[in-house]
């Protein structure tokens, strides 16, 4: 069995570890998570309070700098991704 597999990255192909292909899904999970979470609080800010978006953007820097938050953003990434391979790799055998 080949620890090697392919990752399609902003349309090119690259070929490699199955580790480094998962810690990249965790990571782009991560970033999306954070994306998400910006876009709420600046958009929330702005809906709600006369601060405007820079004052949702400080709000957020605060928010996503807590160890905590970060910890439970990778966690959950961590756990999703490995819980998806598991299901598929117990599928083929």
């Amino acid at each position: 069995m080949s620890d090697r597999t392919m990752l399609l990255f902003r349309g090119a192909t690259y070929s490699v570890s199955k580790l480094t292909k998962r810690a990249f899904q965790v990571l782009l999970a991560v970033g999306l998570t954070a994306v998400a979470t910006l876009f709420i609080l600046v958009l929330n800010n702005l809906l709600t309070t006369n601060g405007g978006w820079q004052q949702g953007l400080d709000l957020w820097l605060a928010f996503i700098r807590r160890s905590d938050i970060l910890g439970t953003i990778v966690l959950t990434a961590v756990v999703t991704v490995a819980s998806i391979y598991r299901a598929s790799d117990n599928g083929r055998k």
